[in-house]
């Protein structure tokens, strides 16, 4: 390119010529183009730091004085001659001492890279002070000043600096990569105007730097780049100095930049791992293929057995009806114990029906006594006790957290969009053209800086406290936090570009930028501002701050929301948020804030009404979670009480057998079935209030599931109980009372062998980690316990009571009424027990159809092993708010609109030691430290941040504390002398005791005791213009120490990427953990560090997601745990029955597979909730499942298909009545809750259980057992005339000895 290269150089000639001839006539090394001070630029209005502007003077350089010389070798070492030689400068004391400030304050932000500070303070020290100024500088504008003495003189207000194009892009590249650790921002944003770190290339940083309007320049440089191999002529030589490359240390005593604020620094660092790809088997589906495969082999080994049994019967071996077969000693055993337990039960049966009012009352007295404890119940609402075990990691990570920063910040947040506002152009006159979407629009400020100034005025009563809140009671204001006004509050707006100020917002000014005149207005300044957040002033005409009116800024990705590539001007979305202290609930002050946030939530909600035809506000408070959780569970509790109704309305009607309409109301047992219903009801208070009694809390979930759980068993056993009575005979010379004992000796072992198994399943179950589960199981087990024990009490004497009722022809709900007595006319209505008969079991278990079912099932029960691997774990917080709640349009808007994810906190525990060089360099980013410091480490996690879920790098109190030590500034200062000898000077003093007081006497580490001593000063020193480094507001929260100043705990606060659903929490959470582990394992290395050092990442949500992290394999521990009980039960109950026990535990794991494949396709997501479900489902499986293998084992029909078949019709009929007709009604009105959590988990998920229970108990389990069923046993020493009176001992029933239809070969 040397044409180009040539046409450039031709053009800045021509410019050169027109100014050279008048201002800067000589152009020759040694000669200055001005020198010395001419007071202030008078076209400079506002300046943040008061300069002078240098006189005209093309002359001679001067040779440096002394005091010159001495100052000189600290700003600008590079241009003292040495060896002795004279050294000629163009600056006098003042300018130099004016170059120091200026230099100080850049330094401040950019000496972390030597390097850059370097280059940064040679550009400003050949401008003012090179003997070959005149070379590079022509002064282009002056005005006339008159001097103090009358002398007239001619004050520089312009002037262009030639530079050549190498040398200014080698220092703009040692400076583009720094960083500001405060805000892990980059330092080049505050330096490029309104383009940031972004957009800003070479010539626009100078240009800012030159930039007369930015609030530091004392006059206007136009910076020239000259390409390299060209000359602008007429003497003129670009500067073209040494630049020293940020990963080239100054000298040998010093360090390069670090990585951090220097790519070229950088060890090569590794790519994380990609997660594993999804299994596959070619271009199929892994698991889905395994599945198949597992399918085909069951398939074809069952079809194989069957294969081969027919080969044998044609063979000649055909099978007899299988003969009872004698039994063994675990046989005798068996039997034994069901003897005792029959005779036990019977004789309890007939006591309990003799004497049933005192039963009845010593029931009702135990199961009072024991509900009274709800009197002290503690209902649990808080998410974090519901969910995490008080021992978890994440529990006491947070209760360190609290402890040592206190509780995380509350959070209030508004969401506002104009859809169908149309956009508009801008054409700035100094910024130039920009889109503005239709929400950033005059009137659409204008509502938001109203609804900001209603909430700064919003009061709010406290009951408790008495008194009236505001917000500056309860804000977090990180610069005043002692007493704290409105202003102070950190709320965080794009109309704090304006420092919430209408007056502000309003103003325009006139503005000309080269050869064009304008108006600038408020797009001006939010142009510059969002480009620019850390600028004290802009560079308009308006000359206004973009801090917030709190004295912090305010960062775009915070303040606007869905914007495309760093376009704010073009966000959808405006962000207000409003930041509040955190107490603890047994704080009074916790009641402050709680009532102002409710203040909060009617302000904006009446904003949201009025502004409702242009706006769309989205909004909520930290409260709003557990208040519409609150709500819905209020607004659902009708739901349930008809859920119940309804369940208590088909209890009444079925459990009655009626024979003829005229004995309808003497047959009728509805005060039975409330008895029945009241007996679960009594267990389940009485469980709660025992629990109550010991101190343990409940929950709404208990209230909502174990109800419907004890229900279920407890109506099973009340049809199993009621109708076997109806349907047994009373034999000769039997009274009543023992009719009803006999009758109980046959059901209650069956009862017990259900029962027994819930309740050490749900014992079991209790030992998980999870509070609520824990609970819950703890609640089942107990109000089933209660349950049995209330049924085979109070229920047996209340179905005395009702057949002498019966018997004595009284009216069911008024006694007192009767009729005629006599008999019924034959048996009753009988619905199920018929169609069982006569249609389902003929052809269930016809010859043909049993292995169709069993190949259906085993390709459900694969079907269902691939869909577990598709159910997605994790609960998303939409899910858990009702379809009304204002909080499902705040979702919305934030998963759509947020650009910036949580704080997530690095947090150090007690053990290492930060005041030790070793010890700040594992922690810092800057020159000289380690390259896998923490700070350097959590870098390199950003730039993977789809791996690390990081997307702003941590900041680092110990960068900036060192930054705010260096002595080239004045952050760190000591008063020298006076009343105030030794104390700290904060950099906006002028006093003269203050001179020359740096703290430390060069760029270092602190010792020991300096740091010590210095840290706490920088901890409270208020960041200004300058001593920007001040750490109060940023990190005077982020160091805990003791009363000797001993660091018990400090925090490095990065932030996540947006996360939306909760497996991407749940991800996030286990890359942050991952990540601090490697931090501990690098920092204990560092000497002096404890064994017990830790770093732990932190934020509010990982106290929620941690469930998630293990809640698979606990949900498989826990419902294992649930299955050994139903099988070792089952085994030791039926006699040592191994294959009725496997049948048994079969079916119910296919049952619990088959739940949860349903659960992926419904779209129901596996949680804990899920999990005490499942849990639920267990107990339930047991009902479906149990009974009807203890009917099938002691039934004495010949053979297997005979016995299923008998099982099927006597027992099937009494479960389906008893546990699915009785869940169903109440599960399907709750399909009309509001709440999605009842939908997806006590609807949905409810329905699948009892539906799968159902299929699986009357379909496949009777198939399966006449498949592998054990053969009638008839016990030792008996013959097989007496198989019935055994039976009769243990689970028989008269129906077991009908002849089953569609019986065939077993």
């Amino acid at each position: 390119m040397p044409g180009s290269a040539a046409l450039a150089g031709a053009v800045l000639g021509a410019l050169l010529a027109l100014a050279a001839a008048t201002l800067t006539p000589i152009h020759r090394a040694g000669y200055c183009a001005f020198y010395e001070e001419c007071g202030r630029n008078p076209e400079v209005n506002v300046s943040l730091v008061q300069s002078n502007v240098p006189c005209l003077s093309n002359t001679p350089a001067r040779a440096a004085t002394s005091a010159v010389l001495a100052l000189l070798r600290t700003v600008c070492p590079e241009l003292v001659r040495e060896d002795n030689e004279t050294t000629f400068v163009c600056c006098n004391l003042a300018q130099l001492s004016a170059l120091q400030l200026s230099v100080a304050l850049s330094g401040t932000v950019l000496s972390r890279c030597p390097a850059c500070a370097r280059n940064f303070a040679n550009l400003y020290c050949n401008n003012i002070c090179s003997p070959d100024q005149s070379l590079f500088t022509n002064v282009t504008r002056v005005v006339n000043r008159t001097a103090a003495d009358g002398t007239p003189q001619l004050a520089v207000i312009e002037y262009q600096c030639f530079y050549r194009q190498y040398y200014a892009d080698a220092a703009f590249a040692s400076c583009k990569g720094v960083r500001l650790p405060a805000t892990g921002g980059y330092a080049i944003d505050t330096m490029c105007g309104r383009y940031g770190a972004r957009l800003c290339t070479t010539q626009r940083w100078l240009d800012f730097q030159g930039d007369k309007n930015n609030g530091l320049a004392p006059l206007q440089i136009d910076y020239r780049l000259v390409p390299n191999g060209t000359q602008p002529g007429d003497g003129v030589e670009p500067l073209g100095a040494q630049a020293w490359r940020c990963d080239q240390p100054l000298s040998d005593e010093e360090q390069a930049c670090s990585c951090q604020d220097c790519a070229e620094s950088c060890p090569p660092v590794a790519a994380p791992a990609d997660p594993p790809p999804p299994f596959r088997l070619g271009d199929a589906d892994g698991a889905l293929v395994l599945c198949g495969l597992l399918f085909g082999l069951l398939a074809i080994a069952f079809v194989s057995a069957l294969l081969c049994r027919r080969r044998r019967s044609k063979e000649g071996f055909t099978p007899q009806p299988a003969a009872p077969r004698a039994a063994g000693c675990s046989a005798r055993l068996g039997d034994a114990s069901h003897r005792v337990l029959a005779r036990a039960f019977r004789w309890w049966g007939t006591l309990v029906a003799r004497h049933p009012a005192a039963v009845l009352a010593a029931a009702a007295v135990l199961a009072g006594g024991l509900s009274a404890g709800l009197v002290t119940l503690r209902l649990t609402t808080d998410p974090v006790e519901l969910w995490s075990a008080p021992g978890s990691r994440a529990r006491q990570e947070k209760a360190f957290y609290d402890e040592h920063f206190g509780p995380f910040l509350r959070t209030n947040q508004v969401i506002v969009t104009a859809p169908g506002q149309p956009g508009s152009g801008y054409e700035s006159v100094v910024l130039g053209a920009k889109n503005f979407s239709g929400v950033l629009s005059e009137e659409v400020l204008r509502a938001l800086l109203e609804l900001q100034e209603q909430l700064a005025a919003a009061t709010a009563w406290a009951p408790v406290a008495g008194r009236e809140v505001t917000l500056s009671d309860v804000c977090y204001a990180p610069l005043n936090p002692s007493q704290p006004s409105l202003g102070d509050c950190c709320v965080n707006s794009v109309t704090q570009y304006f420092q919430n100020n209408g007056t502000r917002l309003a103003l325009t000014a006139t503005q000309t930028s080269g050869k064009v005149t304008g108006t600038v207005d408020w797009r001006d300044h939010l142009i510059y501002c969002v480009n620019s957040p850390l600028s004290f002033k802009d560079i308009t005409a308006l000359e206004l701050s973009c801090m917030a009116q709190y004295g912090g800024p305010v960062f775009p990705y915070i303040a606007l929301g869905g914007y495309p590539d760093s376009e704010y001007t073009e966000a959808e979305a405006l962000i207000v948020t409003y930041s509040l202290n955190n107490f603890p609930r047994d704080d009074p002050r916790h009641e402050w804030v709680l009532s102002w946030e409710s203040r909060f939530l009617e302000v904006v909600g009446d904003f949201q009404r009025t502004h409702s035809p242009n706006l769309s506000v989205a909004f909520m408070a930290e409260r709003s979670l557990e208040d519409e959780i609150n709500r819905t569970t209020a607004d659902d509790i009708p739901v349930f009480a008809v859920s119940y109704l309804v369940v208590f309305v088909y209890i009444a009607l079925a459990l009655g057998e009626y024979t003829a309409w005229r004995r309808v109301l003497v047959e009728s047992k509805v005060t039975l079935a409330l008895g029945g219903i009241a007996v679960v009801l009594g267990a389940v208070f009485a469980s709660m209030g025992f629990l109550a009694l010991l101190g343990l809390p409940s929950s709404l979930i208990i209230i909502e599931v174990v109800p419907f759980l004890v229900l279920a068993v407890g109506a099973d056993n009340i049809f199993i109980f009621v109708q076997e009575y109806q349907q047994s005979q009373r034999e000769p010379g039997e009274t009543r009372e023992q009719h009803i004992g006999r009758v109980l000796a046959r059901v209650a072992p069956s009862m017990l062998l259900c029962s027994l198994s819930e309740v050490i399943c749900f014992l079991l179950g209790a030992l998980s980690s999870m509070p609520a589960v824990r609970t819950f199981a703890l609640t089942a087990a107990l109000a089933i316990a209660f349950d049995f024990l209330l049924q085979i009490s109070g229920f047996v004497a209340l179905l005395a009571l009702d057949v002498r009722r019966q018997e004595a022809a009284r009216f069911d709900l008024c006694c007192c009424c009767g009729m005629e007595k006599g008999g019924p006319a034959g048996p009753g209505v009988r619905l199920l027990r018929p169609l069982l008969r006569r249609c389902l079991a003929p052809l269930l278990l016809h010859r043909l159809a049993r292995p169709v079912v069993v190949l259906l099932f085993l390709f459900l029960a694969c079907a269902g092993l691939y869909l577990m691997l598709q159910v997605p774990v994790g609960l998303d917080q939409e899910l858990s708010m009702p379809k009304d709640s204002y909080m499902l349009q705040y979702f919305a808007a934030l998963n759509q609109y947020l650009a910036v994810g949580l704080p997530t906190y690095f947090v150090t525990t007690g053990g290492y030691d930060f005041s030790s060089t070793n010890g700040t360099n594992g922690i810092c980013s800057s020159a000289g430290c380690d390259s896998d410091s923490l700070t350097n480490t959590i870098q390199y996690a950003t730039l993977f941040s789809n791996v690390s879920y990081i997307a702003i790098p941590a900041n680092s109190w110990v960068d900036d504390f060192l930054d705010w030590l260096n002595p080239t500034g004045r952050c760190c200062r000591i008063h020298r002398f006076g009343n105030l000898t030794g104390e700290f000077c904060p950099s906006t003093s002028s006093d003269l005791s203050c001179l020359g007081g740096q703290c430390l006497n060069a760029t270092r580490r602190p010792t020991v005791e300096e740091f010590e001593r210095f840290l706490p000063w920088f901890l409270h020193d208020r960041p200004t213009l300058q001593c920007a480094k001040g750490g109060l507001g940023a990190y005077d929260t982020a160091v805990s120490m003791d009363a000797n100043g001993t660091i018990l705990a400090s925090r490095f606060m990065a932030y996540q990427s947006p996360l939306r659903t909760s497996q991407e929490y749940t991800a996030a959470l286990r890359a942050a953990r991952a990540l601090a582990e490697e931090i501990t394992a690098t920092l204990r290395r560092v000497p002096g560090t404890r064994p017990d050092f830790r770093v732990f990442p932190y934020t509010v949500t990982y106290v929620y997601y941690e469930q998630y992290l293990t809640v698979v394999a606990e949900g498989v521990v826990t419902l294992a745990l649930c299955l050994v009980p139903t099988f070792a039960v089952s085994f030791l109950l039926l006699g040592m029955d191994l294959r009725s026990s496997a049948a048994t535990l079969l079916t119910i794991a296919m049952i619990l597979v088959d739940t949860v494949g349903a659960m992926a396709l419904w779209g129901v997501p596996y949680n804990a909730v899920a999990l005490i479900n499942l849990v639920a489902a267990v107990g339930i499986s047991v009902e479906f499942v149990s009974h009807l293998t203890c009917a099938f084992a002691l039934s004495t029909q010949p053979g297997r298909a005979a016995r299923a078949a008998d099982a099927l019709v006597t027992m099937g009929s009494k479960v389906v009545a008893g546990v699915a007709l009785t869940n169903l009604p109440g599960i399907v009105v709750l399909a009309f809750a509001k709440a999605q959590l009842i939908q997806i988990f006590f609807f949905r998920l409810n329905l699948i259980i009892t539906l799968v229970g159902l299929a699986h108990g009357l379909l496949f389990l009777p198939v399966l057992l006449s498949y592998v069923g054990p053969s009638p046993r008839v016990p030792a020493g008996d013959t097989q005339g007496d198989t019935k009176g055994v039976a009769g001992l243990a689970l028989g029933n008269p129906g077991f000895q009908e002849k089953a239809p569609g019986s065939g070969p077993g």
